[in-house]
């Protein structure tokens, strides 16, 4: 294939147009090369989208578990056993004794 025979291509006329290089031009600029490169920017996107949705997940989790929580809580039974268990709380006529593993309490040694 000569020169000449390249030029005479119609291909050729088309791409070698100035109008159609400067449109290639600026198509490869935006999706490659920009700051806010279609590229690009929509990886990251994506990225902060899963990251969202992973979040939601656990949150989800939270609020279920919590009202599983509240559910227990409405009952005397279960209310009673919060109080006991986490404010060490105890009716008139008994004593609570508070057992402490070596391992369970905090010192300076195993913070």
């Amino acid at each position: 294939m000569g020169l000449k025979k390249i030029k005479a291509s119609p291909y050729w006329k088309f791409f070698s147009n100035k109008y159609t290089l400067i449109s290639l031009f600026f198509a490869v600029w935006i999706l490659f090369l920009d700051a806010n490169a279609w590229m690009t920017s929509h990886r990251s996107i994506d990225q902060h989208i899963s990251e969202k949705e992973k979040n939601v997940d656990f949150y989800r989790k939270g609020i279920a578990r919590d009202q599983a929580r509240i559910a227990s809580l409405k009952d005397s039974l279960g209310l009673e056993k919060f109080a006991r268990e986490r404010y060490l709380m105890k009716r008139s006529n008994e004593e609570v004794f508070i057992i402490q593993h070596p391992d369970s309490v905090k010192t300076k040694e195993n913070e």
